[in-house]
C-alpha cells in the first residue's frame, strides 16, 4: 500500500538533478580540482537511487530497478562525496590510492548485488528493502563504504567547522559545513533503518539530508568580510572542506 512518504523520493529526485549540474559548472569553470567533480557525480549517484525509489512507488517492484537501488544507495550513496572531501584531506597521491580502493570495493560489491537470488515471498510491490537479498556477503560491503563516507563527508565538514568557530567573519562556513554534516548523517540512518524494514526512514532522511546540503553549500559559498583572512580563500577549497561547492 502506497502512502505519502512512499511519494518523497520523486522531490529528491528533482532536487538532486538541479543542484549536480550546479558542482559540475563549478568544477568545468575552474578547470580544475577533481573534489569538484567527485561531488558532482556523487549528488547524481544520490539521485539515481532515489529515482529508483521514485519508480518503485509510481511503478512497482522491478529486480533490475531494485538491485541498481542497492549499489547506488547502500554502495554509492555518500562514497563519491566523500572522495571528493577526501581530495581536498588528502595528498593527491593518496587520495588517488583511496579512490582506487573503493572503486575496486564498490565493483566487488556491486558484481555480488547483481548476481545474488531474490528471495521474491518478501517482495513488496511498491516498497525497496534489502532483505530480499538471499546472499549474506551482499551486506558485508556497505558498512566498510559507509564507514569511510562517514569519516570524510561528515568528518570533514565537521573538521571544517570546527576550524572556523568563534571567527565572525568565518561565521557563514561554520554554519555552512555544520548543516552539511547533519545532513550528511541523515541518509545513513535512514539506510541503517531500513536493515530493520523501516524504509520510509531513508526517504525522510534523503529528502531532508540532501536539502540540508544545499543550504549548507548555499552558506559556503557566500563572502566572508572584505579584507579577512576567510574572504581571500577561494570557494571550494579547503575553505570548505566537505562542502559541494559551486
Amino acid at each position: 500500500m502506497r502512502e505519502p512518504v512512499h511519494f518523497l523520493p520523486i522531490l529528491t529526485t528533482i532536487i538532486a538533478l538541479v543542484f549536480a549540474p550546479i558542482v559540475y559548472r563549478r568544477w568545468k569553470e575552474r578547470k580544475s580540482g577533481l573534489h569538484l567533480l567527485w561531488w558532482a557525480i556523487g549528488i547524481w549517484l544520490f539521485g539515481l537511487g532515489t529515482f529508483t525509489e521514485a519508480w518503485t512507488t509510481l511503478f512497482g517492484w522491478n529486480e533490475w530497478i531494485f538491485r541498481s537501488w542497492y549499489v547506488s544507495g547502500a554502495l554509492l550513496g555518500g562514497a563519491p562525496l566523500a572522495q571528493g572531501t577526501a581530495y581536498l584531506l588528502l595528498p593527491r597521491k593518496v587520495a588517488h590510492t583511496f579512490a582506487t580502493i573503493l572503486i575496486l570495493t564498490v565493483i566487488a560489491g556491486a558484481t555480488v548485488v547483481f548476481l545474488a537470488p531474490i528471495n521474491y515471498e518478501l517482495v513488496e510491490l511498491h516498497r525497496l528493502t534489502g532483505r530480499v537479498i538471499m546472499w549474506p556477503q551482499a551486506r558485508l560491503f556497505s558498512p566498510f563504504i559507509n564507514t569511510y563516507a562517514l569519516i570524510f563527508l561528515v568528518g570533514g565538514a565537521a573538521l571544517s567547522a570546527w576550524r572556523f568557530r568563534g571567527l565572525p567573519e568565518a561565521h557563514n562556513r561554520v554554519v555552512g559545513n555544520t548543516l552539511i554534516a547533519v545532513g550528511a548523517m541523515l541518509p545513513g540512518i535512514g539506510g541503517a533503518a531500513t536493515r530493520f524494514g523501516y524504509t520510509e526512514v531513508l526517504y525522510v532522511g534523503e529528502l531532508i539530508g540532501l536539502i540540508l546540503i544545499w543550504i549548507g553549500y548555499r552558506y559556503n559559498v557566500m563572502p566572508g568580510v572584505q579584507g579577512s583572512p576567510v574572504a581571500s580563500v577561494p570557494a571550494g577549497d579547503t575553505a570548505e572542506v566537505g562542502a559541494p561547492a559551486g
